[in-house]
């Protein structure tokens, strides 16, 4: 998977506007731009489509761990240079403040499962002999499953923001 797949998956399970993302990303202090967002977006073969780096998914992330979750004092999180499906699942795990029974509800979801054992084994150390490598099936179907899960609660959320305004 991608990064700007993953961005674009997020996006669509929480039913972010290009607005919304802009914000995501300034709570940790990084100014993207509309079209910045707009171009990560847009899937390969389109015109003025931009790889999304490692780094800016990581600095998303971090911005979603804190829109869900609240900014923690001290230290600001610093986005990683280097990304993979590990590092990208723990970020969504944290976030969305999800145990292992949670978690292996939305793999169940998407019709996948694993025991909480080999799901353990995803957050591990790497270096632990216990370390499984997170391949992008996995987080593919982690991903429809929490689209199966929040996107429907998001969209009647937007629709009751509407009414208000």
């Amino acid at each position: 998977m991608t990064n700007n797949d993953i961005l674009r998956q997020i996006r669509y399970a929480f039913e972010y506007n290009d607005d919304k993302m802009k914000d995501i990303f300034s709570l940790v202090e990084f100014e993207a731009t509309r079209s910045q967002v707009c171009d990560w977006l847009k899937k390969e073969d389109e015109d003025s489509y931009v790889k999304m780096e490692d780094k800016e998914l990581a600095t998303f992330l971090n911005g979603f761990i804190n829109e869900k979750r609240g900014k923690k004092d001290g230290t600001p999180m610093r986005p990683e240079d280097n990304l993979n499906n590990n590092i990208v699942f723990r970020k969504l795990k944290i976030a969305l403040n999800l145990n292992d029974v949670e978690i292996l509800s939305i793999l169940d979801l998407a019709n996948m499962r694993v025991s909480k054992h080999e799901l353990s084994a995803f957050f591990r150390n790497p270096s632990q002999r216990q370390y499984r490598k997170c391949n992008d099936q996995f987080l593919r179907n982690f991903l429809y499953g929490m689209q199966l899960k929040y996107r429907e609660a998001a969209i009647k959320e937007n629709e009751a923001k509407g009414e208000e305004d």
